[in-house]
């Protein structure tokens, strides 16, 4: 990926260069930037190795998942901190995650809004979200609040059983006059999660996502929705999908969710029939790889040069050479999908299965403001004689996004801790033809 983002090299010996007091080095002119914003609900995953008495003593159930109150896991924080118990603090939430991971690919800025504790103490879990997030990731719009971020505490049993307790904190504090319009209005997309529409009565969070909605559809810039987890969406498959139709263009999800929201568990199937309610849909499917569905208009349709492939929808990657559309752009919409099998045949051994499908996202995006970047720097190129969504094609839009999954799920961090490599020594040659 070449854009966003400035690319300047520097040569220490530039021999070819213009004598500079001969030739006065003209002013660069501006590049207009592109950037991504989000909401998250601002948490920190805490691990800890504990014995069966401490679970005990606050209340909690052994390999199960409870929400505690504010004072209890303060108390619980504490005691961790001073028996040095504490193995890992991770900054977490999936669109926290997806902004880092976005940063890291691009070399460039996303936005995230949310809350954030006004005291931080050097050391502490809201300190320890700063130092997890990428330094291109903007905190500058997140919310002051006088009280603690979300916690989800990951307590180790000795015999590797799992608690956890999840305390909520002012997470879901975020007031709808916190949300910047002009941030939005220059976005390339706005992200969101399930989660954040899904609150106790009374948080204004929900308020603060449908006020950020509103200001992308005034600003028509796509609104991204990741479905977060199954068990939200089987609550109310209904409401979903209405919301899906009235308010995003792009939606993310994995085989689980997919099957909730559509009632087909073949992801190809679900992927097509989410199409009626979005304009793309990434689908991850776990061991059979990633999906891809989109609409693209049908004279600037291009044909695959790789195989056909069998499914509920014979030879269903046909066009998968072609670029992404907002349905609303086309004039004669084609429905055009893509798959692509785990990279590398997936890790021989998987660190972590939290985070791959935000790893997938980040490329997701990248692609997508790479194109708003091009075509604001470069209008007059061909590759915009059309609004397309993309920059690059279905199929290799597919390929960035699998390369990304493989990588998070080769580490114990949901979020990456650099780039992708340029070139890549053990990579088969197949791969990038394919």
């Amino acid at each position: 990926m070449k854009f966003p983002g400035k690319r300047i090299s520097k040569h220490y010996f530039p021999v070819s260069a213009r004598d500079p007091l001969l030739h006065p080095a003209q002013p660069q002119a501006d590049i207009a930037n592109s950037w991504i914003i989000g909401i998250d609900q601002i948490l920190v995953d805490i691990e800890a190795k504990v014995d069966d008495d401490f679970v005990a003593r606050y209340g909690l159930s052994l390999g199960h998942s409870l929400v505690i109150e504010d004072e209890v896991a303060e108390a619980l924080y504490h005691e961790l901190v001073s028996r040095n118990l504490i193995t890992h603090q991770f900054a977490g939430g999936t669109i926290g995650n997806t902004l880092h991971n976005y940063s890291v690919l691009a070399d460039d800025r996303s936005v995230l809004l949310g809350v954030m504790c006004n005291n931080i103490q050097i050391g502490d879990y809201a300190y320890r979200y700063l130092c997890n997030t990428s330094s291109r990731t903007d905190l500058n719009c997140l919310q002051g609040v006088d009280g603690p971020i979300g916690r989800c505490f990951t307590l180790i049993a000795e015999n590797g059983e799992r608690t956890f307790a999840i305390s909520p904190g002012m997470m879901n504090q975020l007031r709808p006059e916190s949300i910047p319009e002009e941030m939005i209005a220059g976005a390339s997309a706005l992200v969101l999660t399930s989660y954040l529409v899904r609150c106790k009565p009374g948080e204004p969070m929900p308020q603060a996502t449908m006020r950020a909605i509103d200001l992308a559809k005034k600003h028509n810039v796509p609104v991204v929705l990741t479905l977060g987890t199954k068990y939200v969406i089987a609550e109310n498959p209904a409401f979903w999908r209405e919301f899906l139709r009235e308010h995003v263009s792009i939606v993310a999800m994995n085989e689980e969710e997919a099957f909730e929201l559509t009632g087909n568990s073949d992801p190809l199937m679900a992927a097509a029939e989410a199409l009626e309610w979005v304009d793309l849909v990434l689908c991850t499917a776990g061991p059979l790889g990633l999906y891809m569905a989109a609409y693209t208009e049908e004279e600037g349709k291009r044909t695959t040069r790789y195989p056909l492939l069998p499914g509920a929808i014979p030879e269903f990657n046909q066009y998968e050479f072609s670029r992404a559309m907002r349905r609303q752009e086309c004039v004669q919409p084609l429905k055009i999908y893509s798959h692509i099998a785990p990279y590398m045949g997936g890790p021989e051994k998987i660190m972590n299965t939290n985070g791959a499908g935000d790893g997938a996202l980040a490329a997701l995006l990248h692609d997508i403001t790479a194109n708003n970047y091009h075509r604001i720097n470069v209008p007059n190129s061909s590759k915009h004689t059309r609004n397309c969504l993309t920059y690059s094609s279905l199929a290799q839009v597919c390929k960035y996004a699998n390369r990304v999954s493989y990588q998070v799920l080769n580490q114990h961090s949901p979020r990456l801790m650099r780039g992708l490599p340029e070139r890549e020594d053990g990579l088969e040659e197949a791969y990038w033809e394919r």
